[in-house]
């Protein structure tokens, strides 16, 4: 059997299981949707956002790229952050990195992935911004996991900056924006940031 037709397969199944348990839920949820929160996460396959925070369809508005990053003249992720912010009027807006990350390692690198590059510039901004802590720390890993925070806290700083999220505070609507990283390894998610229209905090 082509792994195709076992997805297609596995999908029946999950929706005759579904029915059972609920029979008006594709009915529910063709209606309309209300997130309370956009996640911005990294492609990854092993960081799947509802799996990973216990949320059901609906509750979470998703954007995911290479190394979960919010870059200014992205029209991907600045379109859906509008339209979750300003439409959704989502009251969240989480940036979750995951320690591991391939796009941190490549960075680290240093060696060239073709039309990759471009995209990976925007991490290595990071990495100049904190190469004097970053060169401090020996380990490898300890030092890919470092940047992979120090890249999430950067990301939310570029999300605050946004013309969508300052509008949203200036007039009374507040989402909270979060920096989280997941651990592969232990399933467990950290909180490196938080912001609001007040100011934040890095944890």
């Amino acid at each position: 059997m082509l792994k195709i037709d076992k997805i297609l397969l596995e999908n029946k199944a999950w929706v005759q299981e579904t029915l059972m348990d609920d029979p008006e839920y594709f009915r529910r949820m063709a209606q309309r949707q209300q997130p309370d929160f956009l996640w911005i996460g990294c492609s990854d396959s092993r960081v799947p956002a509802n799996k990973i925070t216990g949320t059901h369809p609906g509750e979470v508005f998703v954007h995911r790229n290479i190394a979960n990053l919010v870059v200014k003249n992205d029209m991907n992720v600045l379109s859906v952050l509008d339209y979750a912010v300003t439409h959704l009027q989502v009251k969240h807006v989480i940036v979750c990195g995951h320690y591991g990350c391939g796009g941190i390692k490549a960075a680290l690198s240093g060696q060239s992935f073709g039309m990759l590059a471009s995209w990976l510039s925007h991490i290595k901004t990071v990495m100049a911004l904190n190469w004097e802590e970053l060169n401090l720390i020996a380990d490898e890993t300890e030092r890919t996991n470092r940047l992979v925070e120090l890249n999430v806290n950067q990301q939310i700083s570029h999300l605050a900056q946004t013309a969508t999220v300052s509008a949203a505070w200036a007039s009374g609507h507040t989402p909270q924006l979060h920096g989280l990283v997941y651990g592969l390894e232990n399933g467990l998610l950290k909180r490196v940031c938080q912001v609001g229209p007040h100011g934040g905090k890095e944890v």
